[in-house]
Parts: structure tokens; C-alpha cells; sequence
């Protein structure tokens, strides 16, 4: 078959990405290539003759390393020169086969099978070990790269974030943790999904009509089938699988996908100038702007959030595979040959947020400096709450309106949050007095430093890290 130069290709994921995620598009190819998916349909018909043979008494471990042998070795240039003719893929592929297993097993190819007793079987096989093999890999190394952040900026202070504005004091090892527990459940979801894809070898419409004419018992020939593929019989099949079980495997890839895109939206907007409390690594070599040489982009961030952005709404495709007429039409066969490329742009994705956060580094300074100032036009005003929460606590019915009128008193005067307050003699005792009662160091400077305040950030980010941490391994 004629071969391309990779810069011939259409697919931006078949030349920019196949060259900067090397490691990763290999990886993918090996298993969601139109390579890898004829060569799957091969091994589903070697499965075929396997179980037929097995069933018949005849099967020997020789035989069946021949068979899985010229399955891996299929030529697809041959297939697709045979389908010229055929204007049918899985009878292209089975015209093939036929010449090339011994000749008195070549009249079991294919025999008692339907087209898509071979494709569904394929996909769920290919679907399974990318999972498996390359897309959980990828997201784990992720996940613990963010559990390490987690772990290490546990008590890194950093001024929170709500509605764009500055909230209470947390740490990065919290912001971190957030997405430390999102993904790590998506992934670990993800993982029991791909191991309950299943195949099927039921016929035209499901009820078995072919392989009641070969066997007694024709689940028992399919349940030999799928098992020499390592997948479980669909509990139910018209001419395909039941489409929910790799609908919900590329749903809950979304979901992961989303966190992603989060995750790099957050770490976007933490480097912009005026904020800038984070930084990618950024090579020697690297220009971050054609005409202004002092750019340094978060355009590692941007790209997964721009992946996202192209892959996300391929889901509706997905739903609408959902739907096929009677026992079956042919409405998701050129759309079910896109899932490849969604697998690839979600896996690219992940693999360049990991190439951010294993370099990702908190700009420390800047956080406490941001943290100091934190409060709007109020320096500390983030002490608010503690402080309104204190006087309830000490029985001060409008401790609220008595905190809102410090906060004025210091926006008017330009003074700090705590220099007010402690002018305010009563309301500071009381405060004080709470925090003695809690077993707080110093209770008399705690509103001088936002960073004592973050509650549980610390502690529950290392629980966090060394939960995920464990999961992952």
C-alpha cells in the first residue's frame, strides 16, 4: 500500500501530536491503529476457529499458536486490496484468512459468525487494553504527580479563591488536593469499566439462528469465543453489543477529561502577571511570543484546555450510537471510527498535564505576599469570618454587622483588618478569649497573619495524597 509523509496527513493527531507525544501516540497505536483494528478482527476469528475446534475435541496448543500467529501478522494493505472487491471489510478479511490458516480448518472462518459478532467483539478488546495498557497508565503517573504536590505544598499557604475574589486562607497543597480526589475516582471508575466490556457471538439479530445450526449449546460456543479473548458474552445482543457498556467506559473518560481541563484551567489563571503564584517549567531554548521576548505563555495548560475543548463534544456522538433501529442499521459505523481519535486526544491531553505538574512549581513568596494582602481594599479582610464566627460563638447576636462595620472602618482609614479590630476593645476580647478556649497558640496575633487560618487544608491534603497514592499502585 502507497505510504504518506506524516505532514500529508489530515489528522493534527497523526503528525504535530504523533511527534510531540512520541511515547504516547506509539502506545496508542498499538492497540486503536487501523492496523491494530484489523489485526483485533483477525484474532476474533482465530478466537472463532478456536472455540470451534475446542469444542469439537480438536484443538491443540499448535494449532492454536498458528492461528493467533497469523492473526498478528494480517496485512491490512491486503485486506483493504481484497475489499476493493468484496466493498465488505469483515468478508475481505475472512477471504484472507482463509488462504493463509491451514486448508482443513479454513472452512471454520467467520463460520457461524455476523460481521459485528467480529467488530463489537474487536472493539471491546482494543477498548480494553488502550485502557488498560496506555490511557490508565497515563492518567495514574498524573495522579500521583498530583498527590507529590499535594503532599509537598501541604502547608504552603495561599490566599482561597470564590466567585473570582479572594476567600479564606487555604493552602496549595489543598487546591492541589482537589483534583487529587476528583480524578483519582474518575480513574479508578474508568479501571472497573474496562474490565466489563464484552463480546458476542450471537448472529444477525442475537437469537443464535447460525450457531444453533453448528452446536447444541450456542451460548456455549460463545462464551469459548469471548473467553479466548479474556471478555464476558453480552448479556443480551440483537447483531450488536449492548452499547452501554462502552458508552459508559467513554463517559466516565470525559468526566476524567473535564477534571483535566479544570485542573489546567486553574493552573492557566494562577500564572497570569497579576496574580502569578505558579509556574510551568519553561526550557532555556523555549520562546514564549513571536514579537515579545519576555513572554512566558501557560500554553502547556492552554493546549490541554484547547484538546478538551475539541474533544468534549464528541459525546453526543457517542449518545447517539446509543440508538440503532430493530435489531440493527449501520448509523454508527463511520461515527464509532472517531472513538480512536477521541481515546488519543484525551490520552495527549493527559500526558501533557503531567508533563506540567512534574514540573509545576508554587511560587511561595508570591503566595504569602497575595495571602498578606488578600481582602480587596481591606489588607487581611479574608480574617473577616473567623472573626464574626468568634463573637457568635461567644454569644454576640449581630457579630456580623459589628465585623462588616471593622471591615469599613478599615477600608475608610486604610489601616489593616487586625489594626482595627484590636481597636475595637470589647469584640477583640471576646475573639480572644474564644480562641484560648480552642487551644490557639498566641491568640492575641492570630489576625495579624491570614496564613493561621486555614482550618483543616494541611492535614486533609496529606490524607488526601496518601489515599490516592495508594489506590494508584
Amino acid at each position: 500500500m502507497e505510504t504518506r509523509n506524516i505532514f500529508e496527513n489530515i489528522s493534527c493527531i497523526d503528525h504535530r501530536y504523533s511527534l510531540s507525544e512520541a511515547d504516547v501516540f506509539a502506545g496508542l497505536s498499538r492497540y486503536i491503529s487501523e492496523e491494530a483494528g484489523i489485526r483485533s478482527c483477525a484474532r476474533c476469528e482465530a478466537a472463532l476457529i478456536k472455540s470451534h475446534l475446542k469444542l469439537q475435541g480438536r484443538l491443540t496448543d499448535e494449532t492454536a499458536r498458528t492461528l493467533d500467529d497469523i492473526a498478528s501478522r494480517i496485512d491490512p494493505a491486503e485486506v483493504y486490496e481484497e475489499e476493493e472487491k468484496t466493498k465488505h471489510n469483515i468478508r475481505a478479511l475472512v477471504n484472507v484468512m482463509k488462504k493463509k490458516v491451514p486448508a482443513e480448518i479454513a472452512p471454520l472462518v467467520h463460520l457461524g459468525a455476523t460481521s459485528v459478532d467480529i467488530l463489537d467483539t474487536a472493539l471491546s478488546c482494543r477498548m480494553r487494553d488502550v485502557t488498560q495498557n496506555v490511557v490508565l497508565p497515563e492518567l495514574k503517573k498524573l495522579e500521583l504527580n498530583l498527590c507529590a504536590i499535594a503532599d509537598r505544598d501541604a502547608e504552603v499557604p495561599q490566599v482561597g479563591r470564590t466567585h473570582g475574589q479572594h476567600a479564606v486562607p487555604i493552602t496549595f497543597g489543598w487546591s492541589v488536593a482537589e483534583f487529587v480526589s476528583r480524578l483519582g475516582k474518575s480513574i479508578l471508575r474508568i479501571e472497573e469499566l474496562s474490565t466489563q466490556l464484552a463480546g458476542k457471538l450471537a448472529g444477525p439479530v442475537g437469537a443464535y439462528n447460525g450457531p444453533s445450526m453448528i452446536v447444541q449449546n450456542p451460548e456455549e460456543l460463545e462464551r469459548t469465543y469471548v473467553s479466548f479473548l479474556g471478555l464476558s458474552a453480552s448479556e443480551y445482543s440483537n447483531q450488536l453489543v449492548e452499547p452501554e457498556y462502552l458508552l459508559r467506559l467513554l463517559l466516565e473518560m470525559n468526566v476524567a477529561f473535564g477534571i483535566i481541563a479544570n485542573l489546567a484551567d486553574d493552573l492557566r489563571n494562577l500564572q497570569r502577571s497579576e496574580i502569578g503564584e505558579v509556574f510551568e517549567y519553561f526550557a532555556s531554548t523555549q520562546v514564549g511570543s513571536s514579537t515579545m521576548p519576555q513572554k512566558r505563555n501557560p500554553w502547556n495548560s492552554e493546549h490541554v484546555k484547547s484538546l478538551w475543548k475539541a474533544m468534549c463534544p464528541r459525546v453526543m456522538t457517542f449518545y447517539m450510537d446509543q440508538i440503532s433501529e430493530h435489531q440493527r442499521d449501520l448509523t454508527n459505523s463511520a461515527s464509532q471510527r472517531f472513538i480512536a481519535d477521541y481515546v488519543a486526544g484525551f490520552t495527549m491531553a493527559a500526558a501533557r498535564m503531567n508533563s506540567v505538574v512534574s514540573g509545576l512549581q508554587a511560587d511561595k513568596e508570591t503566595m504569602a505576599r497575595n495571602l498578606e494582602n488578600a481582602g480587596g481594599k481591606v489588607k487581611g479582610g479574608v480574617l473577616a469570618e473567623p472573626a464574626y464566627i468568634l463573637l457568635g460563638e461567644a454569644g454576640v447576636n449581630d457579630g456580623h454587622e459589628i465585623i462588616r462595620q471593622i471591615t469599613l472602618e478599615a477600608e475608610q482609614t486604610g489601616k489593616s483588618f487586625f489594626e482595627v479590630l484590636k481597636s475595637h476593645t470589647e469584640a477583640f476580647e471576646k475573639i480572644t478569649s474564644q480562641l484560648k478556649k480552642l487551644g490557639i497558640a498566641s491568640p492575641q496575633t492570630f489576625f495579624e497573619h491570614p496564613a493561621n487560618y486555614r482550618g483543616l487544608a494541611a492535614e486533609k491534603s496529606r490524607r488526601l495524597a496518601k489515599k490516592y497514592e495508594t489506590l494508584m499502585k
